[in-house]
């Protein structure tokens, strides 16, 4: 569908209370104005055009590398209209179907966009209004049609009369579908006569009307969609309605969830069947899970892609990637560059970085793999560390297939530990160790027989001497 898409986003939002800008808080760990945006992409628009004012540079960084996304700058606040003739000014006329949205209404569907540019070429219409018709419409501007249904003009509520208050409860959205040719061409006859001496894109309707040009409305299907975020109380309403429709697509999919008021799933996110995300858990970024994984409790996982059959209790995950029959945690972070090959383990308070995990191998707890290349079949004892960086560069350390590392064991990068080797408990390596080797470094344990009992005697004499003494 051939359409250009405009996303307002040059308010500050004063009522969120922040330093940046309203449209870059996040819902569902993406900015406000991304949601627009990505309706819009998914309703077919070939060209989409931010309008930013209010920390410009902070709004611009979302889409720097978004080649679908262009940016005009609106340096004077002036209102909707002021906002496109800006665009207009900036990228030349308008063309074709030229839908309005905003970057505070995150909720819109691609569904209902397309709907209103479809409204809008089948009529030939010069506007399309989407409207709503919520419990209750104070506030929102109100729709007067006439006798065929056209729409005649947009009454704020102010200057509604009681009669009109009463009886038109359709209300105006703010949203937009404008033949592009002819808002190009009639967009300078909007004016700022009025109390704030700005410029309203609502005022196209009765200039359309006026000319005798056709205006239509088009009456959302769910009010929701329409639903703006002002404050951080409107922001926290927004994310509680995106969460549950994406868990219960999720749901309908083939997904279980124990408490899907405690399960939170980022919209770029994929979930495969007969897979179980338990409460607490977040999904955030483009996370992958295969199929019959279980995800959760508590777990956090950002860009992770989890293979079939995998387990995931209480971690945090970067950039990861977890083969199919892996099991991680409790209480395990996973780090950028992290592979887990297929049915590795890594288990409790295990920090893993910039690591390939080897077929079957296991770092069962309380260890820090970092920088490190492991084969297969390899086993990790309690403790152990490979000591990657010496306070200026990274090392890396190489581990073989079949390799057993005793319990706190310090591998001091760069390293290579052969194939079946063996290294005793509480080793420090700082060579090489040879296939099959055994490698143990240790200081000489020391005896002094019948020492400590003398030692408690002495203070315990002490000990009753000071007493008396305070006596």
């Amino acid at each position: 569908m051939s359409m250009t898409a405009i996303v307002l986003a040059a308010g500050e939002g004063t009522r969120m209370k922040s330093r940046h800008p309203k449209v870059a808080h996040k819902l569902l760990d993406k900015p406000l104005v991304w949601w627009p945006v990505n309706a819009a992409r998914e309703a077919g628009a070939d060209r989409i055009v931010v309008v930013v004012g209010h920390g410009a540079d902070e709004v611009r960084a979302i889409f720097a590398n978004d080649p679908d996304v262009e940016c005009v700058e609106q340096t004077e606040r002036l209102g909707t209209g002021h906002a496109m003739m800006c665009v207009r000014d900036a990228l030349g006329a308008f063309q074709g179907p030229t839908v309005v949205l905003y970057g505070d209404t995150p909720l819109m569907r691609a569904e209902t966009i397309r709907s209103l540019v479809n409204e809008t070429k089948a009529n030939h219409n010069a506007c399309t209004v989407l409207t709503m018709s919520p419990a209750d419409p104070t506030g929102y501007g109100r729709i007067k049609r006439d006798a065929n249904g056209g729409v005649v003009a947009i009454i704020e509520h102010k200057d509604c009369t009681p009669e009109e208050q009463a009886t038109l409860t359709e209300c105006n959205s703010g949203i937009y579908c404008f033949c592009g040719r002819r808002l190009t061409e009639n967009i300078d006859k909007i004016g700022n006569d009025n109390a704030q001496g700005e410029y309203y894109l609502t005022d196209m309707v009765g200039i359309y009307h006026e000319m005798g040009e056709p205006v239509s409305a088009l009456l959302a299907a769910d009010d929701s969609e329409l639903l703006g975020v002002n404050s951080r109380v409107q922001l926290a309403q927004v994310t509680k309605i995106m969460q549950r429709r994406i868990n219960e697509q999720l749901m309908a999919s083939g997904v279980t969830m124990l408490d899907p008021d405690q399960v939170w799933v980022g919209p770029e996110v994929s979930v495969g069947q007969d897979s179980e995300l338990l409460p607490q858990t977040m999904l955030w970024g483009k996370t992958s899970i295969g199929e019959d994984c279980v995800i959760g409790p508590n777990t956090r996982l950002t860009n992770v892609t989890v293979a079939d059959g995998a387990s995931v209790e209480e971690t945090v995950g970067y950039d990861t990637v977890i083969e199919s029959g892996v099991t991680v945690g409790p209480r395990a972070y996973l780090r950028p560059g992290t592979h887990l090959l297929k049915n590795a383990h890594v288990g409790t308070h295990v920090e893993i970085k910039n690591s390939t995990i080897g077929e079957g191998s296991k770092v069962p707890h309380l260890s820090y793999i970092g920088d490190t290349q492991m084969g297969s079949g390899v086993n990790i004892g309690a403790g152990s560390i490979t000591c990657n960086y010496d306070g200026v560069f990274k090392h890396r350390t190489t581990i073989g297939n079949d390799v057993f590392v005793g319990s706190d064991t310090m591998m001091v990068a760069p390293v290579a530990i052969g194939d079946g080797a063996l290294v005793g408990a509480s080793s420090c390596i700082t060579e090489d160790v040879p296939a099959g080797a055994l490698a143990v470094e240790r200081s000489e344990q020391v005896m002094i027989e019948g020492y400590a009992t003398k030692r408690m005697s002495r203070l315990k004499e002490e000990k009753a001497r000071g007493e008396r003494a305070e006596r």
